[in-house]
């Protein structure tokens, strides 16, 4: 009798999984938080789901949000102050050009959620400082605001940086870097 084949990788994760036989996350224990409706937030609410999260739309001008946005997202919220949010949530801002930027993100700061970073570019500070600060928060609370975020794909469209994202989100949440495995030169033979 044939003995069946060791389908387990080096790290213990199995290959039934990429088969979609593994056992799926639970959305209780991955919750995204994808802030404005978006281009990029539809892209990362409807993909977010895919991957196992339960995901909250944060849009506090209800007259913007589409019924795409509602397809994609377990709970569309207005007030900033009513996002369920501990430990073990990851929150997105899709947008730095907003007016209401500081008092959206400051109860979600100071919620302090896993991880909460804003899109934007590194060159220079950006306008989320500011506006946390004009709502009482210190540099150290505005320091656990990632920027840029995601990993570094060189992505241009609200899908690419959707993938960008949420690829450096599960990369956090497993404790990796991110891209491409390292693997050692080919030796000379």
């Amino acid at each position: 009798m044939a003995q069946a084949a060791d389908h387990t990788h080096d790290d213990g994760t199995s290959c039934d999984v990429a088969h979609g036989d593994g056992p799926a996350p639970r959305p209780e224990d991955r919750r995204l938080v994808v802030v404005y409706a978006t281009a990029l937030g539809s892209y990362l609410a409807s993909w977010g789901r895919e991957l196992g999260f339960a995901v909250t739309l944060l849009e506090p001008d209800p007259s913007v949000v589409t019924r795409g946005h509602r397809a994609g997202c377990d709970a569309v919220l207005h007030d900033a102050g009513s996002v369920p949010i501990d430990a073990d949530t990851d929150v997105v801002v899709t947008d730095h050009h907003r007016d209401d930027l500081g008092p959206t993100m400051a109860p979600l700061v100071r919620a302090r959620p896993r991880t909460i970073g804003i899109i934007g570019s590194p060159r220079h500070e950006g306008p989320h400082v500011a506006a946390l600060r004009a709502e009482g928060l210190d540099d150290a609370a505005i320091a656990t605001v990632q920027r840029p975020i995601g990993l570094d794909i060189g992505s241009r469209t609200p899908a690419e940086i959707a993938l960008s994202i949420l690829g450096g989100v599960l990369a956090q949440r497993s404790g990796r870097e991110g891209g491409l495995p390292r693997t050692a030169a080919p030796s000379a033979g």
